[in-house]
């Protein structure tokens, strides 16, 4: 099983939990939010995050440390949640846990996920046509974009939906034609 499985593995369980008691409390935007922000404190903090991971580190220390800094910024139930996490040594599965959180929501509240990877950024226009395509290709009335940059592609871009993939890069089409003429 690889690391990225096992991780998946650990993390659903306390994702589940997190969603019931976000439910329980009629909170689920609240905690959406919070989630969110604390994944983004962590992606831009390396030192936190070092100081989180590290397993030398006390937990009472971490403890601390999480209070200082969401104390008043997120419900207090996330709070105890990450000192549960902490407790049971799991606090490093907490990008993870935060990942299948929101997996979980968007699936309850019916919004579909689309990575779209470009060649060049697109602009607003664009964003809201593919929007459009992807909710009439979906049968969804809600959809949550991840747009990266990859200057691989050349030109065009690749949409992942789920397991679905649609590439209209010029890589991807240059790949076509490369596989077409070796086969022949």
């Amino acid at each position: 099983m690889s690391n990225k499985n096992l991780m998946s593995n650990i993390a659903l369980p306390y994702a589940e939990a997190l969603l019931d008691i976000a439910k329980q409390d009629s909170s689920l935007d609240n905690f959406t939010q919070n989630l969110s922000s604390i994944s983004t404190i962590l992606s831009e903090s390396k030192e936190l995050r070092e100081l989180l991971f590290n397993p030398v580190i006390n937990g009472t220390v971490k403890k601390e440390i999480l209070k200082s800094l969401f104390a008043n910024q997120v419900n207090d139930s996330i709070l105890n949640f990450l000192y549960i996490l902490v407790d049971r040594r799991r606090i490093n599965s907490l990008d993870c846990i935060i990942e299948k959180y929101l997996e979980l929501n968007y699936r309850l509240e019916s919004i579909v996920i689309a990575e779209i990877s470009s060649a060049v950024d697109l602009n607003d226009s664009q964003v809201e046509a593919l929007t459009k395509q992807i909710k009439l290709m979906t049968r969804s009335s809600k959809v949550r974009l991840i747009v990266n940059i990859n200057p691989s592609l050349i030109g065009g871009f690749v949409i992942k939906i789920g397991s679905k993939i649609i590439d209209t890069s010029l890589s991807g089409k240059l790949n076509k034609i490369s596989l077409y003429l070796n086969a022949n």
